[in-house]
């Protein structure tokens, strides 16, 4: 079964990776607008429309990692993204990853695997009472609705780039959680069961939260601001929702030093990538 979610995890990772660089190579072929009409122009674009594919397609493979392994491992392994969404956009678009950009890729999958390594997240549980959902509920938004206040314009582009970035990792942490559960009761009882249970519609709406926050993050300010937080956050923060939720386990004791090198790498190699690759929120987002 953990074979399967970590299957599931990088198809996902690199599905949405594909999405986002061939919606990417749709809009660079049309002039700045926006609105119904530019939906509709891209439409008419098959890279548009298989951008589109990626994207569902990395929804049903998150869906179908989280049945199969805990929350705690495969979060974390949608880190690959940023890598995926590199190696196909640079080709796509006719750009070049410098040697540099190579290293930092290089350090993200090598800090993801001795984190995941030396953790080994294990965990089977998909259901939670609703003494634990309640503070995880009241915890994640409070800290979403201070940084949006935070946040407010006016205020620094890297801070508020950042403050927003860590927000959207507390949504997509809490979304992925959200799914787990709506789709373990899918898999144990059934379609009308899945529509009965209020987390179905709760992963819907901070979805749709995670997304809007993230996009703000992006016009806010620089990429080298809120990739990391989101990067490091959504994997932090959906750790701590495993183990508190589902009673996932990881290792501790010595194992917390390989663990942080590992994710000091990761950083690093994430930091290195928004500094190194030109217009890399175009590329990867």
């Amino acid at each position: 079964m953990t074979g399967l979610a970590v299957l599931f995890a990088l198809l996902g990772a690199a599905s949405n990776a594909m999405g986002t660089a061939f919606q990417r190579k749709a809009a660079s072929r049309l002039a700045e607008g926006g609105g119904l009409r530019l939906v509709l122009r891209l439409a008419r674009q098959p890279s548009w429309l298989i951008g589109i594919a990626g994207v569902i397609g990395a929804a049903v493979f998150q869906a179908l990692a989280l049945v199969n392994g805990p929350l705690s491992l495969v979060q974390p392994l949608f880190v690959l993204e940023l890598p995926f969404a590199l190696m196909i956009a640079i080709p796509l678009l006719h750009r070049r990853l410098p040697r540099a950009g190579w290293r930092a890729v290089a350090g993200v999958v090598a800090g993801l695997g001795l984190v995941l390594g030396a953790a080994a997240p294990s965990g089977a549980r998909s259901d939670a009472a609703m003494e634990r959902w309640v503070p995880v509920l009241a915890l994640c938004l409070g800290a979403v609705a201070v940084a949006v206040l935070l946040a407010r314009p006016g205020r620094p582009p890297l801070f508020r780039a950042a403050v927003l970035g860590s927000a959207a990792a507390v949504s997509n942490a809490l979304t992925a959680a959200l799914l787990k559960s709506a789709m373990g009761t899918l898999t144990d009882e059934g379609f009308v069961a899945f529509l009965g249970v209020w987390q179905t519609y709760g992963f819907a709406v901070t979805g749709v939260g995670a997304v809007l926050l993230l996009e703000n993050a992006l016009q806010a300010g620089p990429l080298a601001a809120s990739q990391p937080a989101l990067t490091i956050g959504d994997a932090t923060v959906s750790l701590l929702l495993g183990v508190f939720l589902f009673d996932e386990t990881i290792r501790t004791g010595w194992w917390l030093l390989p663990e942080l090198i590992g994710a000091g790498l990761v950083l690093w190699g994430v930091l290195r990538l928004t500094r190194v690759v030109p217009h890399i929120a175009e590329i990867a987002h």
